[in-house]
């Protein structure tokens, strides 16, 4: 064999090889152009500033923007869906939140399964709701409004922003844990709801932290208690529900998903990029401003987190009888 002819076949033995080459090589040059971070629900909400952040960040760390799509409807499924028919290359990729561990109950019939047409890639932080009521509830504890309500039932109403949202399922699961007998009353959209809590046509209300945080402060509502399971930084005066009702937690999240068949070695090097990004304090502070607490981990660490969420939110469904508007 000349060394003309053994130089050919060796090159067209590498390009065979770099052609079959797993996903490594891939994700060695991923992202090579824009990627696309949908979220499932309008501009200025939690989710949207959660993902407007992160996407910040990575095309910082990677060199590529990173572009925050709204696609908003049905609880955040028509975005969702679109996310997981998506190409499985990296480049679609979902901004979840505790709606996606809400509706595969509350929905009887969706168009795409969480766990079998998304994978998870990174969950990003943990968000704490609060329970906040009207200044004339003559209640200062959760233990003196338990008995209130007991003492009134069906008398006190608790506003949400809409059936299935964080809020509503949030007082459904107090309303389970502690027997009382509260009305529902679903609005569209917190906003709304807040402000019918401070003109007293509603009583109670399990706010978002960064929604409520500025009337608590304010001294316009009054905080009994948050959802997380122990008390949070930003607001350490006010004690977390477990301290009154054992077991009780009940946080938002966010994280990100990817199509199914998303190559393994782009999925865990986002990984990487989303929990390093995480990992800066100035990024952590922006978050704590939030009211969110940093929770990091692997993909398979966010998708058992994300399947125990929807077992319980589920249950919780279940129990209140709520069904998609």
């Amino acid at each position: 064999m000349t060394i003309a002819r053994r130089s050919l076949l060796t090159l067209a033995g590498g390009a065979l090889a770099a052609a079959t080459l797993p996903g490594s090589a891939v994700a060695l040059d991923y992202p090579t152009r824009p990627v696309r971070l949908v979220v499932g629900f309008p501009p200025g909400g939690s989710a949207d500033i959660v993902a407007r952040i992160v996407a910040q960040a990575l095309t910082e760390r990677m060199g590529q923007t990173f572009v925050v799509d709204n696609k908003p409807g049905a609880g955040s499924n028509l975005g969702t869906e679109q996310v997981a028919r998506a190409e499985p290359d990296g480049y679609t990729l979902m901004a979840d939140s505790v709606s996606n561990a809400i509706n595969p109950t509350l929905y009887k019939k969706l168009n795409y399964d969480q766990l079998k047409d998304l994978i998870p890639v990174a969950s990003i932080d943990v968000v704490p709701n609060v329970m906040d009521i009207n200044l004339d509830v003559p209640a200062k504890t959760i233990p003196e409004f338990i008995a209130y309500a007991k003492a009134n039932p069906g008398k006190i109403s608790m506003g949400s922003g809409g059936i299935g949202s964080s809020p509503h399922v949030a007082g459904e699961l107090f309303k389970m844990m502690t027997g009382v007998d509260m009305q529902h009353i679903p609005y569209r959209g917190v906003a709304p709801a807040t402000a019918d809590l401070l003109g007293g046509r509603i009583q109670v209300l399990f706010d978002t932290l960064p929604a409520a945080i500025g009337n608590i402060r304010a001294g316009k509502i009054r905080a009994l208690a948050v959802t997380s399971k122990k008390r949070t930084a930003t607001l350490p005066d006010i004690p977390a529900m477990s301290e009154f009702v054992p077991g009780y937690e009940a946080d938002s999240f966010h994280g990100i998903s990817a199509p199914k068949g998303t190559p393994r070695e782009i999925v865990e090097k986002l990984n990487r990029e989303i929990n390093a990004a995480l990992a800066d304090p100035k990024l952590k502070a922006r978050l704590a401003d939030l009211g969110a607490e940093v929770f990091t981990g692997t993909p398979e660490d966010y998708g058992r987190y994300l399947a125990g969420e929807i077992a319980r939110w589920g249950k919780v469904i279940e129990f209140s009888g709520a069904k998609a508007e």
